[in-house]
């Protein structure tokens, strides 16, 4: 498989993640499976099947995460510089509203538009990449055809 590439930050917060759900999520899941097997038949315990289903979904994400980590390549975007690439936080101007955007493009797993990361293989960010400050972007997202133009290029 290949590598998926991956910011520090981004890396921690699913290390974190996976060490609460073993530490924390999965011994509290067992516990609850054992309460409601000691409340009798199993065939219409609804407490059991919840607890059942919600460690099902726990166990799902601690492989996905295990998978992910171990696949990980983590880049230190604090040591690159010049024009976008991957790890770049990077400031736009919409060229039709003259609204400014600031986002950081990273890997899909670690992606959140709403909190300004975004993913790699995203429209916006493919079409930003290899692109230095004052290049104009032509954007097709799913609400039309986007200009943007490149303000500043950091990396943190």
């Amino acid at each position: 498989m290949d590598k998926i590439p991956m910011t520090r930050r981004g890396h921690a917060a699913l290390e974190a993640e996976l060490k609460h759900l073993k530490s924390e999520e999965r011994p509290a899941i067992i516990r609850a499976i054992s309460e409601a097997r000691e409340h009798g038949d199993l065939s219409e315990n609804a407490e059991y099947h919840s607890a059942k289903e919600k460690q099902s979904f726990i166990e799902g994400r601690i492989k996905e995460l295990e998978s992910v980590i171990g696949l990980a390549d983590v880049i230190d975007t604090a040591k690159l510089s010049g024009p976008i690439k991957f790890g770049a936080t990077v400031t736009l101007v919409d060229e039709d509203t003259e609204e400014e955007k600031t986002w950081q493009i990273v890997g899909e797993h670690e992606a959140n538009i709403e909190t300004g990361l975004l993913n790699i293989k995203s429209p916006i960010a493919r079409a930003l990449i290899g692109k230095d400050e004052g290049d104009s972007v032509e954007v097709r997202t799913p609400g039309g055809e986007r200009s943007y133009e490149v303000v500043k290029i950091e990396y943190t």
